[in-house]
């Protein structure tokens, strides 16, 4: 008995459905009904398909991320799969190369179970499961099954004739979208499949595809058993050669996610990852089957995350790896202490490979490691590599009681929430994402090109720039990540590795997990902190993090500018004036101080004193001091930098209306002063619109007397304040002179200010 679109008052629904359900013959039929309400003219379609009537089958003998991504898929469209060789040892060989004649096998033998029942109009959904995923229900799925005309079983179709590029020829039709079977998906009745299942014989290695290919291809077997093939992917989409015809529509109005073959205009139910695509899958995946949406953000993320207990927190290795020239490693030295996570529960391993760094590592090492759990670390005189030191850490957690292992960069500038935030996300292999400020380079590749180094994903920038927001399956992490150590137990895992000849050391692992479908994924929920840049780090130069300012600003900033400079700018702050027009600012901290006379006497070359100066396009010094200019030092471009972000706004505070952005300065020096050097400086004016005189150390201490004098105002600032900034006005209002250094020596920073 089939209804079909008969509409009935919504009162008499349940009746007319318990009646249907009790006269419903044994058949495969799908029934809809259309219900509307007594005063609605328009009538609903409803679908009342029979679960019952159809079979789900996979195969899958490992247990794994592509498994437990496809079983989620089918969970969200409340379809039933049963996993056929589970636990089983694989021997279809590998199906990057023909084989897979196991899973022909496995089916064959459920499907002899299911012959023996009554119902023989059953139908049979078979699909790969490592790469597949479901996009509809069964409903829908049937529905269009049986929308094909003529036909009893329909396999998925794709544009490549694999394994045997020789029977293209023998095809019936081969100018549509996807002319070739494709083996990974096929719909159909039960004594149908059966047949096609029991043609031929097969062994485990043998090519699965190329059994059904035969098949097929067999005219009258095809004609026989109603064979057709699903060319406009209606219901199997097969991505490897339709890339180019396979849109994601994830912005949409629409509730959820969708995939779109442009070609056919027609939304696919089923995926397929088939072949050297499965990074696209993994792709998609992160927004189909209800993953995400732009209103309900990361579903998937939600449904993973769990409540970590604080009386049972998991033993954590954490892996520190300082692998190159690093940039205020003493800050990330610093992270790695401050880390929110109790340290009785931290197994801690560095590995230094930076002969440079080896003071601060053994200083940071030999102060806290006893702290920890256990430590354990390797120094840069033990000449063991990256990649086996990784490998070391990797092992030494796996044969341990260690549950993570949290692997991180010197590179990596984190937030002391980041280790707990990891392991309460829920995911075995997942990485923060971190970037460098300002700029799209981060710590994940979006996607890979076919060489399988970087390319960018559609949603790459999206992702660095939070424009949306989650946990995304990438093909590639790098510089801080966390990993689940019982997945790396398993037998397989033991492939994981760090050591592959013409890669790096990450690139190795992530190919590693690629090639076992072990997912890799960044999250991006929070902000997690930043990566530094080591790119220009010259460690042969005095304090190399002053050169930083630009690769680096974050850390130089938060290092070298004087914690009291944002007072400057408060509302009620009172402007120091301890002459006319001449003000006070604190601007660089202690530390700058120290390194900038550090680095000047380290170049040594002060000049003479004298009136002739060769460093000057006149060759003619008016008011000479013993100086070195930032030019000789490579700090020229650094210090002009400093007055525009950081002295400029100063002068607008005070000297009101006068607005010159960038600041010109072409005379930038370090002045010293020594009693038995150069002791003072006569009074002069600067060919400057204003001055500014930083003083880097501290009178009284470091020396004694100096200061300046300005004569018009007969008007003295002695007891200079280290790190603060006179500035005062140039040319004619400021005749000053350098008062007499009696006891050791002064050093102070000039510059003349657009001249």
């Amino acid at each position: 008995m089939v209804l079909r679109h008969r509409c009935f008052p919504l009162k008499c629904c349940c009746l007319v459905i318990a009646i249907f359900i009790a006269l419903r013959p044994d058949t495969s039929t799908s029934q809809e009904f259309c219900i509307k309400d007594s005063d609605d003219t328009a009538c609903k379609t409803e679908n009342f398909f029979h679960k019952d009537e159809v079979v789900v089958l996979t195969v899958a003998t490992d247990d794994n991320h592509g498994l437990e991504r496809f079983l989620r898929s089918a969970k969200v469209y409340n379809i039933d799969v049963e996993v056929l060789g589970k636990g089983e040892e694989w021997s279809g060989g590998d199906m990057n190369f023909p084989g897979g004649g196991q899973k022909v096998i496995l089916l064959k033998n459920r499907l002899e179970k299911l012959m023996k029942a009554d119902n023989k109009e059953k139908i049979i959904l078979f699909t790969d499961s490592y790469d597949v995923m479901f996009l509809g229900n069964l409903d829908e799925i049937v529905k269009k099954f049986k929308s094909f005309p003529d036909t009893r079983v329909l396999f998925s179709a794709e544009q490549f004739c694999w394994p045997d590029a020789k029977l293209a020829t023998q095809y019936p039709n081969i100018e549509v979208v996807s002319p070739y079977l494709n083996s990974g998906g096929f719909i159909g009745y039960l004594p149908e499949i059966y047949e096609i299942i029991n043609s031929n014989p097969i062994k485990d290695k043998d090519d699965d595809q190329l059994y059904y290919t035969k098949i097929y291809l067999d005219k009258d077997l095809r004609e026989s058993l109603k064979i057709t093939l699903d060319h406009k992917s209606e219901i199997f989409q097969n991505l490897n050669g339709a890339l180019s015809d396979v849109q994601l529509r994830a912005n949409t109005t629409e509730e959820w996610p969708y995939i779109e073959n442009v070609v056919t205009k027609l939304r696919p139910l089923i995926v397929h990852g088939n072949g050297p695509v499965k990074n696209t899958l993994n792709h998609y995946g992160n927004y189909l089957a209800k993953s995400w949406s732009v209103n309900e953000g990361c579903v998937l993320c939600k449904e993973k995350k769990i409540q970590l207990k604080e009386d049972n927190l998991p033993s954590v290795m954490m892996a520190v790896f300082i692998e190159q020239a690093t940039p205020f490693l003493e800050d990330f030295l610093d992270q790695v202490i401050d880390t929110d996570y109790p340290k009785n529960k931290i197994h801690l391993f560095i590995h230094n490979n930076v002969e440079y760094h080896e003071n601060e590592v053994e200083k940071f090492f030999g102060a806290y490691s006893k702290e920890y759990a256990s430590a354990k670390r390797i120094n840069s005189g033990d000449f063991i590599s990256e990649a086996e030191a990784r490998n070391l850490a990797k092992e030494r957690c796996i044969n341990s009681a260690c549950d993570y292992l949290f692997s991180v960069d010197s590179l990596s500038r984190l937030e002391s929430n980041v280790l707990r935030y990891l392991l309460s996300s829920g995911y075995d292999v997942i990485a923060p994402m971190l970037t460098r400020p300002g700029k799209a380079w981060s710590n994940f590749w979006g996607a890979l090109n076919s060489a399988g180094f970087y390319a960018r994903s559609a949603d790459y920038m999206d992702i660095v720039y939070g424009v949306i927001k989650g946990v995304w399956n990438v093909p590639f992490i790098t510089n801080c990540y966390l990993l689940k150590m019982s997945l790396f137990r398993a037998p397989k895992a033991k492939a994981v590795t760090y050591v592959q000849e013409g890669h790096d050391s990450d690139m190795a692992f992530c190919a590693s997990l690629r090639e076992l479908n072990i997912f890799m994924y960044v999250s991006n929920e929070e902000d997690f902190g930043h990566l530094v840049n080591p790119e220009t780090y010259d460690i042969t130069k005095t304090h190399p993090d002053m050169y930083q300012l630009f690769e680096n600003n974050m850390e130089w900033t938060t290092r070298y500018l004087h914690p009291e400079y944002l007072a400057n700018f408060e509302e009620d702050r009172k402007h120091l004036m301890p002459c006319t027009d001449v003000y006070w600012f604190p601007l660089m901290s202690d530390r700058f101080c120290d390194e900038w006379i550090a680095i000047m006497e380290a170049y040594g070359k002060w000049s003479d004193g004298t009136n002739n100066d060769k460093r000057l396009e006149s060759g003619y010094e008016a008011v000479p001091t013993r100086d070195i200019h930032m030019s000789q030092v490579g700090l020229e471009r650094h210090w002009l930098q400093i007055l525009k972000d950081y002295v400029r706004p100063l002068q607008e505070l005070v000297f009101t209306g006068y607005y010159h952005n960038p600041p010109a300065s072409i005379m930038n020096f370090v002045v010293r002063y020594r009693p038995d050097e150069q002791p003072s400086l006569r009074p002069h004016h600067d060919s400057s619109t204003y001055t500014i005189n930083l003083a880097l150390n501290t009178p009284n201490v470091d020396y004694e007397g100096g200061g300046c004098r300005f004569i018009r105002y007969n008007c003295s600032v002695r007891n200079t304040k280290k790190g603060w900034l006179l500035m005062h006005p140039g040319r004619l209002t400021h005749y000053h002179e350098g008062l007499l250094v009696t006891k050791g020596t002064r050093y102070i920073m000039i510059s003349f200010v657009d001249p």
